[in-house]
């Protein structure tokens, strides 16, 4: 079977055609798609804890701190303490964090909207199911159970 031919290959070529596409939006904007999706996930109102953004992220701990102390750096969080539970930090946007978090969200609706344009909603339904598929597949651990048995 060719690479082209493959489930996971065709997966990984989008994600990255994705991913480069909002890298070069992002870079003009002084970020990356990952502290773009960052931005996203915080809540604007009440913050969000630390804690709560690697998972939904899917990302490591360590990188997670690297990625939010650049982020504060660069003056788009700001970690405040937890009124209820002071060992928790809680991240917030600062006023360039909301306006760089609109850029993130508008770059994203925009494509989605290209996207719609450009694929008919039988299609996308037919993406969509195929996609929650293979990822039911994979979380559930039966993609190898013949396998391994």
């Amino acid at each position: 079977m060719k690479p082209e031919e493959t489930v996971d290959f065709n997966i990984k070529a989008a994600w990255h055609a994705i991913f480069r596409m909002y890298n070069s939006v992002a870079a003009k904007h002084d970020i990356s798609t990952a502290i773009g999706y960052v931005l996203i996930n915080i809540d604007r109102k009440n913050g969000t804890p630390a804690t709560k953004i690697g998972p939904m992220m899917g990302m490591e701990i360590h990188s997670l701190s690297r990625m939010l102390r650049n982020m504060e750096e660069k003056g788009l969080v700001e970690k405040r303490p937890d009124p209820n539970d002071g060992r928790v930090q809680r991240i917030f946007l600062t006023p360039l964090g909301v306006k760089k978090r609109e850029v993130s969200r508008q770059t994203i609706l925009d494509f989605n909207n290209k996207v719609r344009r450009s694929v008919s909603q039988k299609k996308l339904d037919g993406f969509f199911e195929v996609i929650s598929s293979i990822t039911q597949l994979i979380e559930k651990e039966k993609v190898f159970e013949k396998a391994q048995q």
